[in-house]
């Protein structure tokens, strides 16, 4: 008598295990063909820069949208994170008797690496989505199409003034949260500490080589690229009519926060190879 062992996968197992690998092949080929087209986005927001038409007055609106309204969020959270990088340390300072450092360590940590990032995430958070949404409409209302039809290149109109105006401000709004900060840091030394204001100072300033301010404001040359082209890179690809827009925000902040952090650790390692403290 012949014993016939039932198929425990089921009929169907075999049209699942192909589906799972048909998934996987479609996401990692949708991930390359994403890749694809922001480094081309990305590589013609730069040669644009350098050949005619310029919009000049784009350039100009950019700067003031992206930089000058920064501005407050930028001051108000830079002067708050000096305060409480003293504030945390105080202890420790007055433990061993080392309070007149507390410039040198609030100095050190805001201009090598709190600064740029800190900056660079608030402008990732109020700029990438900015862009995401404002192009992601611009595509479903079908203007981007209409730009086409009248010969207007929408890169270089609405891609490459984003792309340079972030990467003009960031330095400069990464400079102001260093010094805001540092103010920050001082009244609560000042508070906490009973630190006078040339003792702070002093050390804060003499803490700081060339090599320092190389790290501190390069970095953000790098984040403002990612900001700018990853948000405008969302906004222009945007699917799914106006649901996809809000997609495409949130889409834009996270993927541009999660490379400023990578970007950074990176950064970190090849500045400090190149230009060591």
């Amino acid at each position: 008598m012949v014993t016939v062992t039932p198929n425990r996968a089921g009929p169907g197992a075999g049209a699942e295990t192909q589906s799972l690998f048909g998934g996987v092949n479609a996401t990692i080929k949708g991930l390359l063909l994403a890749v694809q087209d922001y480094s081309v986005l990305a590589w013609a927001s730069i040669a644009d820069i350098f050949s005619p038409p310029f919009y000049l007055s784009d350039l100009l609106e950019q700067i003031d949208v992206i930089g000058v309204g920064a501005l407050p969020i930028i001051i108000l959270t830079a002067f708050f994170i000096g305060g409480i990088m003293v504030k945390e340390t105080a202890a420790q300072f007055q433990r061993f008797g080392t309070t007149a450092l507390t410039g040198n360590a609030v100095a050190l940590s805001l201009v090598l690496e709190l600064g740029p990032t800190l900056t660079a995430l608030l402008v990732a958070g109020r700029s990438a989505s900015g862009m995401a949404s404002e192009l992601g409409s611009m595509v479903v209302t079908e203007q981007v199409d209409a730009m086409r039809a009248m010969g207007t290149d929408p890169g270089r109109k609405l891609v490459t003034p984003r792309v340079l105006a972030t990467v003009i401000v960031m330095p400069l709004l990464t400079a102001v949260a260093d010094f805001v900060g540092l103010v920050g840091g001082y009244i609560e030394a000042h508070i906490t500490l009973g630190l006078s204001g040339p003792e702070f100072w002093h050390h804060a300033i003499d803490a700081l080589g060339t090599n320092d301010l190389i790290h501190g404001l390069s970095k953000p040359l790098v984040y403002g690229f990612i900001i700018s082209t990853v948000g405008c890179y969302k906004g222009l690809w945007v699917k799914g009519g106006t649901q996809g827009v809000g997609r495409a925000t949130t889409s834009a902040v996270v993927i541009a926060s999660v490379s400023i952090l990578a970007t950074g650790f990176m950064l970190t390692t090849l500045l400090m190879y190149l230009f060591p403290a």
